[in-house]
């Protein structure tokens, strides 16, 4: 029995390929502060959350968390654990915002709410997994305000990406 692929199965695998690529260079730039990266690799995310809807965005994201860490030795160490959960939380944030009523967000709107979701969502495990002290908190509002910045940045690049803003497909 062969599978059959599909033309939406090739358009994941290259961009999950660029969101990946972008991954593990990113990974390669020093941290001034452990959990302050860019993240510009989630640009592929809201940049294909705006094009071809949220499901295709959520496979982009939850394969780039999957394969980079494969790629990079950290798969199933705590940095995969965090990376994964914040994932889990930025896609679900989008699943809402895209089934807001109105016009709804554009792609700085989608990348703030990835952003800070992401975040959150890391803090949470950090401290229910790894860190179960209450003085985690006291860096919370310094990550959180650099993915605010962060998400913003991505999302002027996503926007950049296009000519006019394209309604988030479900």
């Amino acid at each position: 029995m062969q599978i059959k692929t599909t033309e939406e199965d090739y358009r994941i695998a290259w961009l999950t390929a660029l969101a990946i690529s972008i991954h593990i260079l990113e990974s390669a730039i020093p941290s001034p502060l452990p959990g302050i990266k860019p993240g510009l690799a989630n640009v592929i995310t809201i940049a294909v959350l705006m094009q071809f809807g949220w499901r295709i965005a959520a496979w982009v994201s939850l394969l780039r968390v999957l394969c980079g860490s494969l790629i990079l030795g950290t798969f199933l160490s705590p940095t995969f654990i965090l990376s994964l959960g914040g994932a889990i939380c930025s896609i679900s944030i989008l699943w809402l915002a895209c089934r807001m009523p109105g016009e709804g967000f554009g792609p700085v709107g989608f990348g703030v709410l990835a952003a800070l979701a992401h975040m959150t969502g890391q803090f949470l495990l950090a401290n229910l997994l790894f860190i179960p002290h209450a003085a985690i908190w006291y860096l919370f509002p310094v990550l959180l305000t650099a993915a605010l910045l962060f998400g913003i940045l991505s999302g002027i690049i996503a926007r950049a990406m296009y000519s006019e803003d394209i309604p988030c497909k479900l």
